[in-house]
């Protein structure tokens, strides 16, 4: 049985909750989390987690922002997101999860909505560190119990595995 992660429990009410006191800082780091609808393991599906990951790893996507780093659950999505100049984070997240959702609905057999509609979104602080915020990301299948090493799991990527750090 897949234990899932414990997460933040978000409001019933709606994502109007999810938004106050949301600002967009252009070059500000963000740790976004997006679910799931009923967190429902969609992503235990191997077609529809990798067509997934092939659509949200696409640098042209997030542009001009950039996704430095980021795990995809069977029931959530984390990542750590730089936001660029111009667009909000909610229409950053919007184009994302937008596009995500046509190319899976292209490619795969899947009926069904992937997302909620909002997201939770934290801003990291300057005393906070990039490493430790994406070292927590991609521990995420660890901390479940998918796998025992963050290297066995086949759905994340981190921009210091390219030699950037």
């Amino acid at each position: 049985m897949v234990q899932i992660c414990p997460m933040p429990t978000f409001p019933v009410s709606g994502s109007f909750h999810l938004r106050r006191g949301r600002r967009s800082i252009p070059n500000q780091l963000y740790l976004i989390t997006t679910i799931t609808p009923q967190r429902k393991p969609h992503f235990l599906d191997t077609e529809l987690a990798r067509t997934t990951v092939r659509s949200m790893s696409s640098v042209d996507l997030w542009f001009p922002s950039h996704c430095l780093c980021w795990v995809l659950m069977p029931d959530h999505w984390h990542g750590l997101i730089e936001l660029g100049a111009g667009p909000s984070l909610s229409s950053t997240m919007q184009r994302v999860k937008g596009a995500t959702a046509r190319i899976v609905g292209q490619s795969c057999t899947f009926d069904g909505s992937l997302g909620d509609k909002g997201f939770h979104d934290h801003a990291l602080r300057r005393d906070e560190s990039i490493e430790k915020a994406a070292r927590y990301i991609i521990a995420n299948p660890v901390r479940a119990g998918l796998v025992g090493d963050p290297m066995d799991y086949p759905y994340w990527d981190a921009w210091f595995l390219d030699g950037e750090s």
